[in-house]
């Protein structure tokens, strides 16, 4: 009987452990997707501070007198996509083409210095990815991928584990997943999804998630 509490109480704990990891891997995990949409929020508003231009948006970009000589400006005007110095990043937050300035954001700022990573918009590499793999992306409220979802402009990261949103949304929103400054949607979402309310997020299934800022 003894030496069937002692192997019970090793196994109890050895579970508690292998438990107590993985909740340690998630909060780890919890943080860095959270990290994502401050920095990218900040950066942004660093470029802004800047140059008084929106990256992505900005009308210097191509001219003689450019801040940032080596930086493309979207291929040609169009109402939601390319209308540079209009004060808004124009476009869908995971357009893969210069004709959006959505998808040069990433090049503006990283010739910028303001993070870190490829500026070749030819790159395999050249999208900025969460800590799950998903795609980060930036878009303007035209554009918003979820319904409802307001700001000067959206940061959104795909790919995310229902367990991870509802987390998120506690600590960096209000919680709940279809309302607030935060809304989730169905991963692969361009534009127009409709919000995910919180009691019918899967833990395990992938969504949208997107920041108003």
């Amino acid at each position: 009987m003894i030496e069937l509490a002692i192997t019970m109480l090793v196994i109890g704990s050895m579970i508690a452990s292998v438990f107590s990891a993985q909740i340690v891997i998630d909060m780890s995990k919890v943080h860095l997707f959270e990290d994502d949409f401050r920095n990218v929020a900040q950066y942004i508003n660093d470029y802004q501070d800047k140059y008084h231009a929106m990256p992505g948006d900005d009308p210097t970009i191509g001219t003689a007198n450019s801040h940032l000589p080596y930086a493309i400006a979207c291929s040609a005007p169009q109402a939601g996509m390319c209308m540079p110095g209009n004060g808004i990043i124009d476009g869908r937050w995971n357009d893969t083409t210069k004709a959006s300035e959505s998808f040069l954001v990433w090049q503006h700022l990283r010739l910028a210095e303001f993070i870190a990573g490829d500026s070749d918009i030819s790159s395999v590499n050249y999208f900025a990815k969460n800590t799950a793999g998903g795609k980060l992306g930036v878009a303007s409220q035209s554009n918003t991928p979820i319904i409802g979802l307001k700001g000067s402009f959206l940061v959104c990261s795909d790919g995310i584990p229902g367990k991870y949103i509802k987390q998120i949304e506690v600590s960096l929103d209000d919680g709940s997943t279809d309302s607030g400054s935060m809304m989730a949607t169905q991963s692969g979402t361009s534009v127009g999804g409709t919000p995910v309310p919180s009691n019918l997020i899967d833990d395990r299934q992938l969504y949208l998630l997107c920041m108003g800022v």
